[in-house]
């Protein structure tokens, strides 16, 4: 690499949300000269790659919903879409769904975002837990009031999701550079560029800061303070001795712990708690799993007391203190700065249809589906959105 180079945009991250967003912009502006600066290009610990896969139509928030009705649409074609010459991806698509136990104490609110769901045209049921145990035998459905069911809902292949839109960025012009952001460089409220770990510079005057986890940290070098915090997420993944009768879909019990079936009869499970680390720290603990979370599970899979974990790991989610909500668009005090951060979980479905948002606000093309309610400059005026259900 040259000492100083000049491109019209630059990405910082070339995670899913980084490299949707190249895609859609190369395709949108075929002029314009985008470089996609990535860390780590073997994505090993990107967050892309380590979650669990899920795309899911039910949130309580309505620009949410139709995120991920735009990710469904996306998901379907795929395949054909992101293909480079003859070569297509293989992304695996398994529609499963989701399921969400309602309680008593949430019923209100699933109700409500249940009949939202319903309004925006979503393809969601509501099941009695009788229901719930004709589909699902295993399950203790003592304590539950009924469920949501989504039936549209899902996982995919990330990885190879991720490498699609990467290739097919790169088939559109885009360059990808080996390399660390270590400060943004901005003069009279204007974006100029970005200076490199390596010593070297590149030259914009637009900036998209998709760095995930560490978006607030590169967000810093240019005096912005966003209250987003890397916190460690694990995943575990065991043999039970009792097999399902099929697939189970991602199942979100009343405390948040999470699981679903993988390829090979595993089971993978998840559950964000309040004492998860903040850091970039990607040791798992096998003791968590172990002391704290196979009890939870035993009690509602009581067939699971018998089980193998064979492996763990974990990720990390760029968590929103203010509202576990994205933020998305231009920083309001520095022109051609824009963001798109504080996921808290849910980047991976969300890449689709914010990387093409991202594209139309940099390349000024009327937006197709408004995000503006991301807007960060709901962080300088401190008014957090309202979502329930986040996992």
């Amino acid at each position: 690499m040259s000492n100083d180079r000049t491109y019209d945009v630059i990405i910082t991250g070339g995670g899913i949300m980084g490299s949707a967003t190249a895609y859609y912009l190369s395709g949108m502006a075929s002029g314009l000269k985008v470089a996609v600066v990535e860390r780590d290009p073997s994505y090993a610990r990107a967050s892309t790659t380590l979650s669990m896969s899920n795309v899911r139509i039910q949130f309580s928030l309505k620009e949410n919903i139709l995120i991920s009705q735009y990710a469904f649409q996306v998901l379907e074609r795929f395949e054909e879409e992101m293909a480079v010459e003859d070569r297509r991806p293989r992304i695996y698509f398994h529609r499963d769904g989701n399921l969400f136990l309602v309680g008593e104490a949430n019923l209100p609110a699933a109700r409500r975002a249940y009949e939202l769901q319903l309004s925006l045209g979503c393809r969601v049921q509501w099941w009695s837990p009788e229901e719930v145990k004709a589909h699902y035998p295993l399950y203790d459905t003592s304590g539950m009031v009924g469920a949501t069911f989504g039936p549209d809902d899902g996982h995919f292949d990330a990885y190879a999701a991720l490498m699609a839109y990467k290739a097919k960025a790169r088939s559109q012009g885009v360059d990808y550079l080996a390399g660390e952001v270590v400060r943004i460089r901005a003069a009279a409220g204007r974006v100029e560029g970005v200076e490199l770990a390596s010593g070297d510079t590149l030259s914009a005057g637009c900036l998209v800061n998709c760095g995930g986890a560490w978006a607030a940290q590169i967000a810093a070098t240019a005096g912005v303070d966003l209250p987003v915090i890397p916190v460690k997420r694990q995943v575990f993944a065991f043999d039970p001795a009792v097999k399902p009768d099929g697939p189970l879909p991602l199942t979100v019990l009343l405390s948040g712990l999470y699981f679903r079936t993988e390829t090979g009869g595993l089971i993978l499970l998840g559950k964000s708690m309040e004492d998860d680390p903040v850091g970039f720290n990607f040791a798992w603990d096998d003791q968590r799993f172990m002391e704290i979370l196979w009890p939870e599970l035993a009690e509602f899979v009581p067939a699971w007391d018998r089980l193998k974990l064979v492996r763990g790991w974990a990720g990390l989610y760029d968590v929103n203190t203010l509202d576990h909500n994205a933020i998305i668009g231009e920083w309001p005090e520095i022109r051609g700065l824009f963001l798109a951060t504080g996921f808290s979980g849910h980047g991976l479905q969300q890449g689709p249809a914010v990387g093409r948002y991202l594209a139309e606000l940099v390349s000024s093309q009327p937006v197709s589906l408004d995000l503006s309610i991301f807007s960060p400059r709901r962080i300088l005026e401190k008014k957090p959105l309202s979502e329930a259900g986040i996992v």
